[in-house]
């Protein structure tokens, strides 16, 4: 589990922390830099994949001119901060991985518009594996050519390429998939036969059942799969009174619900998966249930969630483990450059949460007032 990311010179972030735990939330306005930390762990999870730094920041298109790994965002100068006295750009990720601790850095060099490895580190429990700082610059990481020692599956490439990143799409969603598919796609993509992958065993698909009948309002009892003219899987839901509705007829936030569980349950899970808002599509009244799946899920399985967030609602019910690795991004007014700073840090926060509750401040505005203030009187943040 990664425990720790510090970035330097990253986009909008000159020198950040962000703490990690098996549920991450990930608070701030808009335009604060919550996509960007996305984007941090995006470009991670391509050095875990062993993609070129130019296949990393540009895209990397495979066999029959698909598309296999999408460019980064924005404009490719922008990857080191603009306002940075110096190109580097740096990453530093600790984890601990089978009880055993690691650390893995990489700077990269913006040369004049090349981007480049001018450092990569990794250490194992304490022990230096290798550190790579030669004047001799490479374009592909190291790390992901490092071999697990006696056979142990505990290095940090492990950790950096089992990464996803779902921004589900209700078209794509509704669409057949191709029997066998067992791998839920970032938009979507094989709903059907991951939900067949995750029914054919009895003990996940009673959960699965569970919590669809917990989360979605309709009295959903099971789930039927049928082949297409063209062999494609298509879904349906059973409803108790025998209807049965198709995937295409289905609500948008009911195949939300059902593509997170289906990611979360699935046969073939990674290890990190980063959503944006995930309260989106969800009512209120049932977002307790979808942060007790949550926190349930990453405590027993080692799945870990980072999620962004601007729901009050949802800060409000975090349990007290998860609110430690609970972070605000924030942009300091006049300023390109943000800060991350844990909401359990903030002063009297537990007495105003016991007080007040952390979801009423949050909808106030209090956490940026209180770093408002605090830049008015010092110019920085503590």
């Amino acid at each position: 589990m990664i425990t720790r990311l510090r970035l330097k010179n990253f986009k909008n972030f000159a020198d950040v922390e962000l703490k990690l735990g098996p549920f991450t939330v990930i608070l701030g306005t808009n335009a604060s830099g919550k996509s960007n930390l996305r984007d941090a762990f995006r470009f991670l999870h391509g050095i875990g994949r062993g993609y070129s730094l130019s296949e990393i920041i540009g895209g990397k298109t495979g066999g029959g001119g698909q598309v296999e790994w999408e460019r980064m965002r924005g404009a490719m100068r922008e990857i080191s901060r603009i306002q940075a006295e110096t190109s580097d750009v740096s990453f530093d990720v600790t984890a601990k991985i089978s009880g055993v601790n690691s650390i893995y850095r990489a700077s990269i060099e913006n040369f004049d518009g090349l981007f480049r490895f001018i450092n990569e580190y990794f250490e194992l429990d304490g022990r230096e594996i290798f550190n790579f700082h030669q004047n001799v610059f490479w374009d592909s990481p190291a790390v992901s050519t490092i071999k697990d020692e006696i056979g142990r599956s505990f290095t940090i490439k492990n950790e950096l390429k089992s990464m996803r990143f779902h921004e589900m799409d209700s078209a794509t969603a509704k669409l057949a998939s191709p029997p066998g598919q067992k791998v839920l796609g970032d938009r979507g993509e094989n709903l059907p036969t991951v939900l067949q992958a995750i029914c054919a065993d009895p003990a996940r698909k009673e959960t699965l059942m569970e919590w669809v009948r917990a989360l979605t309002p309709m009295d959903v009892v099971d789930f039927k799969f049928r082949s297409d003219l063209n062999g494609f899987i298509q879904l349906y839901l059973v409803e108790s009174d025998g209807a049965e509705i198709s995937a295409v007829s289905a609500s948008d936030g009911t195949l939300r619900f059902l593509a997170l569980l289906a990611a979360l349950l699935g046969p073939n899970p990674a290890k990190l998966y980063f959503f944006e808002e995930i309260e989106s599509g969800i009512h209120p009244a049932r977002l307790h249930l979808l942060i007790d799946m949550l926190e349930r899920q990453t405590a027993k399985s080692g799945i870990q969630v980072v999620t962004t967030t601007h729901s009050p609602e949802l800060l409000s019910l975090l349990s007290d483990e998860t609110l430690k690795s609970t972070s605000i991004v924030y942009r300091p007014p006049g300023r390109s450059d943000a800060i991350i700073k844990p909401v359990l840090d903030f002063p009297n926060i537990d007495k105003l949460r016991a007080t007040q509750g952390l979801g009423r401040l949050h909808a106030a505005g209090w956490f940026e007032d209180i770093l408002n203030a605090t830049f008015d009187e010092e110019g920085d943040a503590e």
